[in-house]
C-alpha cells in the first residue's frame, strides 16, 4: 500500500492509558488518497463519568459539551466503518493505537490495517528538530498554522500535512516517486544511525 493513502488520526482522553480505566472523549481523523483529503470524521464522546479540570483545560473540552455527545461506543462504531481497509497513522501513534485498540475492544470491533507513527518517523528524518512535538514540528518545516493544537480534528489535519511533508521528503531522499507504507515502517524501525543506508537502498 501507498503512503499517500492512510488514514491520519488522534485521540483526546480523560487521561493517559485506558489501562487505568481512562477514556475517549474526541477522535477527530482525515482520510488521505493520493495525498489529498478526501473525508474527515470528528465526533465528541461520551465517556460515562466527568473529566479533570486539567484535561478541560488542555483540550478546551469541557463537561458541558460532552454531556450531549453520543456514548464511546456508538461513535467508535461509526469510527470503525470510516477506517476499515485502510493503513493507519497518528503522531505518537502508540498512544492513539491503545485508545483504538480499546474502544473497538468495548463493541467487540477491530481494523485490518496497520499502523505508523509520524512522530517516531519525524525523529529519523528530523534529527536536528529542536523536539518532536506535533506543534514544534510544523514551524519546523514552515507548514501554516493557527496554533490550535490538542483538538483532535485539528491535530491530525496538522499531523497529515506534516505526513505529507515528510513522505516528500522520503521521496527526494531516495530518488522515489512513491513511499510505500512498508518503507515507512522500515524506517521507524531503523536507527538514527542507519537512515541513509535505508534511504539509499530504495534509489
Amino acid at each position: 500500500m501507498n503512503a499517500n493513502s492512510v488514514i491520519i488520526l488522534d485521540f483526546e482522553t480523560t487521561g493517559l492509558s485506558p489501562n487505568h480505566g481512562d477514556r475517549a472523549i474526541e477522535i477527530g481523523a482525515v482520510k488521505l488518497e493520493n495525498g489529498v483529503v478526501t473525508d474527515r470524521f470528528q465526533e465528541l464522546m461520551y465517556p460515562g463519568r466527568p473529566v479533570s479540570h486539567f484535561i478541560a483545560n488542555y483540550t478546551g473540552i469541557t463537561n458541558e459539551m460532552l454531556s450531549t455527545a453520543a456514548p464511546c461506543g456508538e461513535v467508535m462504531d461509526r469510527f470503525s466503518g470510516f477506517i476499515q481497509g485502510q493503513n493507519l497513522v497518528a503522531h505518537n501513534a502508540s498512544f492513539d493505537k491503545r485508545f483504538l485498540d480499546s474502544e473497538l475492544k468495548r463493541i467487540s470491533s477491530g481494523y485490518e490495517g496497520q499502523f505508523a507513527c509520524s512522530l517516531l518517523l519525524s525523529r529519523r528524518l528530523y534529527q536536528r528538530a529542536p523536539n518532536h512535538k506535533l506543534g514544534t514540528l510544523i514551524n519546523y518545516k514552515g507548514i501554516a498554522s493557527n496554533g490550535g493544537f490538542h483538538r483532535a480534528l485539528y491535530d491530525s489535519e496538522m499531523t497529515a500535512k506534516l505526513w505529507l511533508a515528510m513522505l516528500n521528503d522520503i521521496q527526494q531522499e531516495a530518488s522515489i516517486d512513491a513511499v510505500p507504507f512498508s518503507l515507512i515502517q522500515k524506517l521507524t524501525k531503523s536507527t538514527k544511525a542507519n537512515v541513509e543506508k535505508v534511504l539509499a537502498r530504495c534509489s
